[in-house]
């Protein structure tokens, strides 16, 4: 194959033989883009949504805060998830859940596939 013949995907729908779409994914970035300890913004239509690498895992959720509408992105990343910046509650990024107060609903929580080098998420 030629470089030229080489095309980027960028979205990836599943459809049944009734089309209906059963989920797309989504190119966000190479995984080079997001080490390890760190966060990324990503928007796709009206989602506004996070990946976090933490430590070498990469999740991917809701990026707006449950509580207060506060942007995840800014908050600061710890082994238990991330925490909000306005009012320091803590989701658990592997379920969307908050750990503490004053938060009380979880996050949406998003698959992520990583497929040469490249990060993918699942939207619907």
């Amino acid at each position: 194959m030629k470089k030229q013949d080489i095309v980027r995907l960028t979205h990836l729908k599943v459809i049944t033989n009734t089309g209906d779409i059963l989920s797309k994914w989504v190119n966000v970035c190479k995984s080079s883009d997001l080490k390890k300890g760190e966060m990324l913004d990503y928007d796709h239509e009206d989602k506004k949504i996070l990946l976090a690498n933490l430590n070498g895992k990469v999740y991917a959720t809701d990026r707006i805060c449950t509580h207060a509408d506060a942007d995840l992105s800014t908050g600061i990343l710890t082994e238990d998830g991330v925490t909000c910046p306005l009012h320091l509650s803590t989701f658990n990024l592997k379920t969307g859940a908050p750990e503490n107060l004053p938060a009380e609903t979880s996050l949406k929580i998003y698959n992520v596939k990583i497929e040469q080098n490249e990060i993918y998420i699942e939207v619907d």
